[in-house]
């Protein structure tokens, strides 16, 4: 039971800090964003690479979200049927889904190795002109994002599926304080 303690630990620290750099990510793209519009409407001249820029941004925003989004149960489902169940029947409803979920982040991560290594092998960019935007640490952080989505599915079927809320409340996820008794 440690290890699984120190498992749901480290997925819900590093899905909370994956979650803090995308909202800091995206507000400084917004910055960007409001400061390229800016500069097009009163200089006349937008900055240069801002597309570039906004396109790998907004997917490497949503893959460092993902992690967190799983932890804390965001991610679509219909609570509805899962209320009138029976627990064993509810309990392997959620098994299913979770298993469903870590196979498709499985299929993500598979299919995105080999791009991402040619990226950082053969220094693959984005863009043309002014700014060409490095394709690797878009790809890297997909890796990354689609790996936590794994893991976190299998925290949440090891609480949810194998009742070990208690293990999971032990972590104080929402309040980030972990409970020593």
């Amino acid at each position: 039971m440690v290890a699984i303690r120190y498992v749901i630990r480290f997925s819900d620290q590093l899905s909370k800090s994956l979650m803090i750099l995308a909202a800091v990510w995206a507000l400084g793209l917004s910055i960007l964003i409001v400061a390229d519009i800016f500069g097009n409407n009163v200089y006349g001249g937008a900055i240069p690479g801002v597309r570039e820029i906004v396109i790998s941004s907004i997917v490497m925003i949503v893959y460092l979200q993902l992690g967190f989004a799983i932890r804390s149960h965001s991610m679509l489902r219909a609570d509805t049927l899962l209320q009138v169940l029976p627990e064993t029947l509810r309990r392997i409803v959620l098994g299913i889904g979770y298993a469903l979920g870590a196979a498709f982040f499985l299929m993500v991560l598979s299919g995105t190795v080999a791009p991402a290594v040619w990226a950082w092998t053969t220094s693959e960019f984005w863009g043309e002109g002014a700014l060409r935007v490095p394709v690797w640490p878009t790809r890297f952080i997909i890796l990354l994002g689609s790996a936590l989505a794994i893991l976190n599915y299998c925290v949440a079927a090891m609480i949810d599926v194998f009742g070990l809320e208690d293990l999971a409340r032990d972590q104080e996820f929402w309040s980030g304080e972990v409970n020593r008794n």
